[in-house]
């Protein structure tokens, strides 16, 4: 009965936590777009600093709130704040079987790994294995180029810019 109390409380937390909205930092004065593109109509600015509320994520663009306005912004505008509640979203993950973050760190057509996706990685040999297996020899990588129609060229070697 504990268990089960303590489950559904903590989840009950989580939740709460995921349904509050995210905040952040404006990195950089910008102007508060009414659409995600960049030559839609300007509804107002936001300053260096600024605190602001996220509303919403669009591709590489921010929907976010300060002061009473809200717009759109590119992503690398606004530094995200953490969310205060991660740990007990974190209990609840692994209660549930779903501890992975679900957050990406990414940038304008790039998306990685988050620095918690790092420290939770897991090392899995049969994967590094099949990786292995794709690696060629030099020779392998020659016939493959010459099949391709490539060719080898020399290049004297680069001492610097020209001064």
């Amino acid at each position: 009965m504990i268990k089960k109390t303590l489950f559904c409380l903590l989840t009950l937390l989580a939740s709460a936590q995921t349904s509050a909205a995210e905040t952040g930092l404006v990195l950089k004065a910008d102007q508060l777009r009414a659409d995600t593109f960049n030559d839609a109509k300007v509804v107002g600015r936001v300053n260096k600093n600024d605190s602001v509320e996220i509303l919403n994520k669009k591709g590489a663009w921010l929907e976010i709130k300060s002061a009473g306005k809200s717009g759109w912004v590119r992503l690398l505008t606004v530094k995200r704040n953490n969310a205060g509640g991660t740990d007990v979203a974190g209990v609840v993950g692994v209660a549930t079987g779903r501890s992975g973050t679900g957050k990406v760190v990414s940038t304008t057509g790039i998306r990685g790994l988050s620095a918690e996706d790092l420290k939770t990685a897991q090392f899995n040999e049969t994967e590094t294995k099949k990786l292995e297996s794709y690696t060629a020899n030099a020779d392998e990588a020659k016939q493959f180029a010459s099949s391709g129609g490539l060719t080898s060229r020399s290049y004297p070697y680069f001492t610097g810019a020209a001064q």
